[in-house]
């Protein structure tokens, strides 16, 4: 982990390095630490998480030395109702940062990135009282996954055929995100015009899980408040949140 403490010095304010060596999960430390009054900015990042996950408590695979798993805590200045937007903001950070090694990096509403038609990053955020904790994975130099994710997964070297220093990589992400947490407010149709242009569920026949039940239907984009704009047989339904978005076929239709 020497290579982190390496960057440390050079990453924007407010942020700043925490390297644990294990902890049980990097969004819970922030939070542990966030609750004791830990200012805006803190970064968590270990090699090695014993109760590591990702949406709906789904482990996350992150093998020491080849991935990146950490965690950012954020005191948003913006009215709650408004924090869910972070996962956006945090994807697209990781997409634009990615975007400095490799082409067309995609984004999968409302957690996940993509490179390659494969799944490279999931974002994770959680509200605390008066906090938000941003979690990131993201594979990087990781070359062979478990088989129930093989066909699923990517990575930073794989899609480029080498090695990327992960400090490097982490680096990057923070420079975006620094620029973009700003932006869940007032300037946050940029960040959707952002988001629109590397979304790869639009035109998409997709199936989920919403707070109302399984949903299927065909995405006919983003809206201005970030919902998925789902077309199914009951007409157009905006979705704030939804889990298990999986695609099932492309419908020929364009975006919205």
């Amino acid at each position: 982990m020497d290579e982190f403490s390496a960057i440390a010095p050079d990453l924007p304010e407010p942020f700043r390095l925490l390297i644990k060596q294990t902890v049980d999960s990097t969004n819970d430390e922030v939070r542990r630490l966030a609750d004791q009054g830990m200012p805006e900015g803190l970064i968590v990042i270990t090699d090695h998480q014993t109760q590591g996950r990702g949406r709906r408590g789904a482990a996350w695979f992150s093998p020491p030395g080849e991935s990146l798993a950490f965690s950012v805590l954020l005191r948003p200045d913006v009215p709650k109702a408004l924090w869910p937007r972070l996962a956006l903001v945090a994807g697209l950070a990781v997409a634009e940062a990615l975007e400095e090694y490799i082409p067309l990096v995609g984004i999968k509403w409302p957690n996940d990135v993509w490179a390659g038609g494969k799944k490279i990053a999931g974002i994770l955020v959680e509200a605390g009282r008066d906090f938000a904790v941003v979690g990131i994975g993201l594979n990087v130099n990781t070359l062979a996954f478990p088989d129930e994710v093989a066909q699923t997964a990517t990575s930073l070297a794989l899609e480029m055929g080498r090695e990327v220093p992960r400090a490097e990589m982490l680096a990057a992400i923070i420079r975006r995100l620094s620029l973009r947490r700003h932006q869940i407010g007032t300037e946050f149709g940029e960040i959707i015009n952002s988001i629109r242009l590397r979304c790869v569920l639009t035109g998409q026949d997709v199936s989920l899980t919403a707070a109302s039940g399984p949903l299927s239907g065909t995405v006919e984009g983003i809206s201005p408040q970030g919902e998925l704009l789902l077309r199914t047989t009951a007409g157009l339904q905006p979705l704030l949140q939804a889990d298990e978005v999986r695609i099932t076929g492309h419908s020929g239709q364009t975006a919205t």
